[in-house]
């Protein structure tokens, strides 16, 4: 009993290091993005006609804080996994630690392809479909507060949500999920989806459409990736068997 505390103790110090290396890491890319935050703060703002407005210094330094944390938490996500990886690592067989750590540029990857979604195609139709609202009727002003909070809340969980493939396949590498789950589940997944869809874009049917779509073709891929890993799965499984 004693040696199974022990067990358990190691593993929960082996986690809060893994953490304790995880945060340091972000905290390292969050100063180097905000030395650079204001050419970035540039590069977001080049199509906009005008300044931001800001209420006051306090709002200068949010935008600037939040906008060096999307970067910081981009440039984290390949050391975060890592951690995970080597976390995880002593419970896999030695094929299934080099299977599994080829997961981890792919989740950087995909996390940019997600939020470049967001930011180059979603974001720009939704702001260009709220602007319309106020033609002839109100005078809109930006300011920096609002403008930066509403861009990050639309594209940056596109970032995460668009690691979903990659996820499925590591947790089905794993024997954790299987593609039959998936499928069962196929209904609820969908009606999660779409509600995600709806929290997160204005009330018109064509940005709601415009998520939802890719929201479920990334579910398919993601069930049908499943379904590849877990069929190599079985038959090395089986092709290990001893013949009798």
């Amino acid at each position: 009993m004693e040696s199974k505390d022990v067990h358990v103790m190691e593993h929960m110090e082996e986690l809060r290091s893994r953490i304790i290396k995880t945060l340091i890491g972000f905290l390292a890319s969050f100063i180097v993005s905000f030395i650079f935050v204001q050419d970035i703060y540039e590069l977001l703002i080049k199509d906009l006609e005008g300044k931001l407005a800001v209420l006051g210094p306090s709002d200068i330094l949010w935008v600037y804080m939040i906008i060096a944390a999307v970067c910081a938490i981009a440039a984290t996500i390949p050391l975060a996994a890592y951690q995970l990886w080597r976390f995880v690592a002593p419970a896999l067989k030695p094929e299934e630690r080099k299977v599994t750590f080829r997961f981890i540029p792919g989740l950087f990857i995909l996390f940019i392809i997600g939020i470049s979604f967001g930011y180059f195609v979603l974001f720009p139709i939704v702001l260009g479909f709220l602007t319309s609202l106020s033609a002839g009727q109100f005078e809109m002003m930006f300011t920096a507060e609002k403008y930066f909070r509403f861009m990050i809340n639309l594209i940056l969980p596109f970032g995460i949500l668009f690691e979903m493939p990659l996820v499925v396949m590591f947790l089905t590498r794993l024997g954790i999920i299987n593609p039959k789950v998936l499928k069962k589940s196929r209904k609820i997944s969908y009606f999660a989806l779409v509600i995600i869809s709806i929290v997160i874009t204005p009330p018109d049917i064509i940005s709601d459409i415009l998520v939802i779509i890719p929201l479920l073709v990334l579910y398919e891929v993601s069930v049908q990736l499943s379904n590849m890993v877990y069929r190599k799965r079985l038959m090395k499984e089986e092709s290990a068997l001893p013949v009798t």
